[in-house]
C-alpha cells in the first residue's frame, strides 16, 4: 500500500480490497477536496502487472488528478488505459472488446447516470463482467434524476468506505473554513422597506416605521463595506480566491466592481475568468495556476471548478453567485478546503446563502451526525472540529429588520383584537392577504406574517403565548399558499401519470389549475434565493414525478440523443431538412438550428458582443464528436457543385462546359453554371472570385451552342 494516502484514504482502500473479495465491486463516496482518487491511483501501484481502464468525463480531471498523485510522490502510472465517457459511448462493440482491463475506475461515476454514458459503461461491463469494478464520487445520488442512487445500481450497494462533509471536518480531514456573511445584499431589502413605509396606510404606524427605518439606515451606513470586510479577513494579500458568479453578464459586472472592493488588499489584483465548462479550454485558468506573484490573484467564474477540478493552496472562495441547489454550494466551498491544505480558508458569502438556504445548515447537521456517532461509540479522540466559524456582520441589521417589520403590521395585540374579531364574525382565519379592517389595519398581511415567523422563513418575535392565543381562535399554520401548492402538486402528479412527462404548455389549464404556469413558477422559485425558494422536500417531490428544471437542457439533450441515434444508424449527421424521428423530434430542423447558432456565435466573438448564444462550447464540441456538419446542405451540396467545375478546369483548361454535361459522379455541371451565370447579382463575392479563378464565363456566346 502506497505510503501517500492519507489514514481515512488507508482505510478506505483496505476496505475497497475487502469489498473487491467479496463482490468484485466498491464504491468510495467522499467528499470533494480528500483525494480519493489517490485511492485508484493506489490500485495501479499495487497491480503493476495488471490493465486499468479509467473513466472519467474528461481528460482535463484525470490529468489534474495524476498531476497531484505525482506531486505526492506516488510516481508515473504505467498500467492505466484512459477513456472519457463521452468517447466510450461511441466506441464499436469490437473496439470495446479489444480493452480487456483486470480492473475499471468509474471516476465520477454519479454521472455514469446519464443514458448515453450509462449506456457506453453497461456495454463495457457486460464484456467484462469478471473485471473488478471501483468508483468514485462525492455522492451517488443524481439529485434531479429522479433521486436515483448509483451505488445501488452499478454496484450492488457495495459501499466500502462514505463520508459527508460535516464528517470530513469533525474528523479534522478537511479544515473548516472561516465563514464571513456580510451585509451587501440587504441594501436591496432596505429599498423594498422603504417602499413599504411609504405605503402604509396608517399615520401612527408610518411614524413609527419612519423612525426604525431610519435608525436601520443609520446601521447599514455605520456598516463595513466590502473593501473593509475583504480588507479585515483576506489574511493572505498574495492569496488565491475563487470568485463564483452568476452568469456572463454578472461576471463582468463584478470584475468592473473589484478595484474597489479589493483597493485595500491590493491595488493592483491579478484577475481572470473562465466561464467554459471545460477549464483546460482557457489560457485564464492555466495561468491563474501558475501565478506566483506577490500579488492578490481572483479567478472569476461560471458554472465550472465545480467537479473534479481542483486548485493547489486556494485561500479562500466569494459567494456572489445565489445557489440554490446544496450539492453545488458543497461544491463550491469545497474548493477552499482539501485534505492537503496547510491554511484555514476563508469564505465570503456575499449574497447570504448561509442565510436563505438549507446548504449550510445541511454541512452543520452532518457535523452534529458525526458528533454523536464519535461520542456514542466512544471515539471522541477523533474529534477535531465541532464547529463552523461564522463571523456575522448581519446580526443587528437583521435584528433591526425584524422590529420594523412587526411596526409596519402594527402591535401584535392591537393586531390579534383585530384577528379576534374576524375569527367572530366569520368562523375562521382564512383571511385573505391584502384584507384590512374598517380603521386600516392589514390584517392579511398580519395574518400570513404570523404564519411565516412561526415556519421561521423570515426573522421575528413569536413566543408560546402568542402561539396559543392565535390557535384558540383557529389559526391554522399551514397558509394559503401551502394548500395551493398541495392543489397544484396534486394536478401536476395526475399529469405525469397520464402523460409520462411534465412538459406541458406554457398556458396548460388542468381542473382549473394554471399547470404551465405553475411549474414555471416552481423553476424560478428554484432559482432565486431571497423570499421565494423553493423547500427541498417539495423539490425532491417534484423530482420524483419528473420534474425538468431546464427545458432548454432538457429538449436540448433528447435532440441531441437523437442525433446521436442517425449518427449511429447512418454514420453521419446529413440530415434531411424535413427528418422527422419516429418519436417526433423534427430532427433535420433542429440541425439547421444548431448551424444558426453556431454561425450566431461567430458573428457575435470578434466584435465582442455579450449576446448570449443558444450553442455552448461544450455543446459544440459533443456534436463535433459526432460528425457534425456545421455548413448548410445547400453550401455543402454548392462546394461538392464547384469541386466538379474545379475537376473540370484542372483537366481542360477552362469552363466552357456543354449545357447537357453531367459528370461520372452525376453531376449537371452544365445545368449549374448556368444558374450560376443566371444568379450573378445575387451570388455572393466569395463564390464570384472562386469562380473567376476558373476562368468562369459569365455572359454566354451567342454564335456557340453550350456555355
Amino acid at each position: 500500500m502506497s505510503p501517500v494516502l492519507f489514514e481515512h484514504n488507508r482505510t478506505a482502500y483496505e476496505a475497497v480490497c475487502s469489498c473487491f473479495a467479496r463482490t468484485g465491486k466498491a464504491a468510495v463516496i467522499h467528499p470533494t477536496g480528500t483525494g480519493k482518487s489517490f485511492i485508484a491511483f493506489c490500485l495501479c501501484a499495487d497491480h503493476p502487472q495488471s490493465t486499468i481502464l479509467w473513466l472519467a468525463p474528461s481528460q482535463y480531471i484525470y490529468e489534474t488528478q495524476k498531476e497531484n498523485w505525482r506531486r505526492a510522490g506516488g510516481g508515473e502510472p504505467s498500467n492505466i488505459c484512459f477513456c472519457t465517457y463521452a468517447k466510450l459511448m461511441l466506441l464499436g462493440e469490437e473496439e470495446i472488446a479489444q480493452q480487456m482491463p483486470d480492473y475499471i475506475v468509474l471516476d465520477e461515476f454519479h454521472r455514469c447516470g446519464a443514458k448515453q454514458w450509462g449506456q457506453g459503461v453497461k456495454r463495457l461491463l457486460k464484456h467484462f463482467p469478471h473485471a473488478k469494478l471501483l468508483g468514485l464520487s462525492a455522492t451517488n445520488i443524481r439529485y434531479l434524476d429522479h433521486q436515483r442512487d448509483m451505488a445501488k445500481e452499478f454496484f450492488d450497494n457495495s459501499i466500502a468506505s462514505q463520508m459527508t462533509l460535516g464528517e470530513a471536518i469533525v474528523r479534522g480531514i478537511l479544515h473548516p473554513p472561516k465563514y464571513i456573511l456580510s451585509v451587501y445584499s440587504l441594501q436591496k431589502s432596505f429599498r423594498q422597506y422603504e417602499q413599504r413605509v411609504r405605503l402604509a396606510k396608517s399615520t401612527a404606524v408610518q411614524e413609527a416605521a419612519g423612525k426604525e427605518l431610519e435608525a436601520l439606515r443609520r446601521t447599514l451606513e455605520q456598516s463595513e463595506g466590502l473593501e473593509e470586510t475583504f480588507y479585515r479577513h483576506m489574511t493572505d494579500p498574495c492569496g488565491k480566491y475563487l470568485v463564483f458568479c452568476a452568469g456572463y453578464e454578472h461576471m463582468q459586472e463584478m470584475i468592473q466592481k473589484a478595484p474597489q472592493w479589493f483597493q485595500k488588499v491590493d491595488a493592483a489584483p491579478r484577475i481572470y475568468s473562465v466561464y467554459a465548462k471545460e477549464p483546460e479550454t482557457s489560457q485564464a485558468f492555466a495561468k491563474f495556476k501558475s501565478d506566483t506573484s506577490r500579488h492578490l490573484k481572483l479567478l472569476f467564474c461560471i458554472d465550472m471548478l465545480n467537479e473534479g477540478i481542483h486548485v493547489e493552496d486556494v485561500s479562500g472562495v466569494i459567494l456572489l453567485r445565489p445557489t440554490v441547489s446544496p450539492v453545488i454550494y458543497k461544491q463550491q466551498i469545497g474548493r477552499a478546503l482539501s485534505a492537503s491544505q496547510k491554511k484555514d480558508a476563508v469564505i465570503f458569502d456575499v449574497v447570504l446563502n448561509i442565510e436563505n438556504l438549507t446548504s449550510i445548515g445541511a454541512v452543520e447537521e452532518e457535523m452534529q451526525a458525526a458528533l454523536a456517532h464519535c461520542q456514542s461509540f466512544g471515539r471522541e479522540r477523533e474529534i477535531v472540529h465541532r464547529q463552523f466559524r461564522i463571523l456575522d456582520e448581519t446580526a443587528d441589521c437583521l435584528r433591526l429588520f425584524a422590529q420594523l417589520e412587526e411596526t409596519l403590521n402594527a402591535s401584535w395585540d392591537l393586531m390579534y383584537e383585530a384577528a379576534s374579531q374576524y375569527y367572530q364574525t366569520h368562523g375562521h382565519l382564512e383571511v385573505p392577504k391584502r384584507y384590512q379592517t374598517q380603521n386600516g389595519l392589514s390584517l392579511g398581511a398580519w395574518i400570513n406574517t404570523q404564519r411565516r415567523v412561526y415556519a421561521r422563513k423570515i426573522p421575528g418575535l413569536l413566543d408560546e403565548k402568542q402561539v396559543e392565543r392565535l390557535n384558540r381562535i383557529a389559526m391554522r399554520w399551514d397558509d394559503a399558499a401551502e394548500r395551493a401548492w398541495e392543489r397544484n402538486y396534486a394536478e401536476a402528479e395526475n399529469y405525469y401519470r397520464t402523460h409520462g412527462h411534465l412538459l406541458c404548455g406554457a398556458r396548460e389549464q388542468v381542473n382549473g389549475v394554471a399547470l404551465g404556469q405553475w411549474l414555471a413558477q416552481m423553476r424560478l422559485c428554484k432559482k432565486k434565493t431571497a423570499n421565494r425558494t423553493l423547500k427541498p422536500e417539495r423539490e425532491r417531490a417534484l423530482n420524483r414525478i419528473g420534474m425538468v428544471w431546464d427545458v432548454p437542457a432538457y429538449l436540448w439533450e433528447q435532440s441531441y440523443e437523437a442525433a446521436l441515434a442517425y449518427y449511429q444508424e447512418y454514420g453521419n449527421l446529413d440530415v434531411p431538412a424535413n427528418y422527422v424521428t419516429e418519436d417526433g423530434i423534427r430532427l433535420g430542423a433542429w440541425i439547421n438550428k444548431m448551424r444558426s447558432a453556431r454561425q450566431k456565435r461567430l458573428d457575435a466573438a470578434p466584435n465582442g458582443q455579450k449576446e448570449k448564444s443558444a450553442l455552448s462550447e461544450a455543446q459544440i464540441v459533443r456534436l463535433n464528436q459526432i460528425g457534425m456538419i456545421w455548413d448548410s446542405r445547400r453550401d455543402t451540396a454548392w462546394e461538392e457543385s464547384y469541386e466538379a467545375a474545379r475537376s473540370y478546369w484542372q483537366k481542360h483548361g477552362n469552363l466552357k462546359v456543354p449545357a447537357a454535361f453531367v459528370t461520372e459522379e452525376g453531376y449537371c455541371l452544365g445545368k449549374w453554371l448556368r444558374r450560376q451565370r443566371e444568379a450573378q447579382n445575387t451570388l455572393s463575392e466569395e463564390r464570384k472570385q472562386k469562380l473567376n479563378q476558373l476562368g468562369m464565363i459569365w455572359q454566354k456566346s451567342r454564335s456557340k451552342k453550350g456555355c
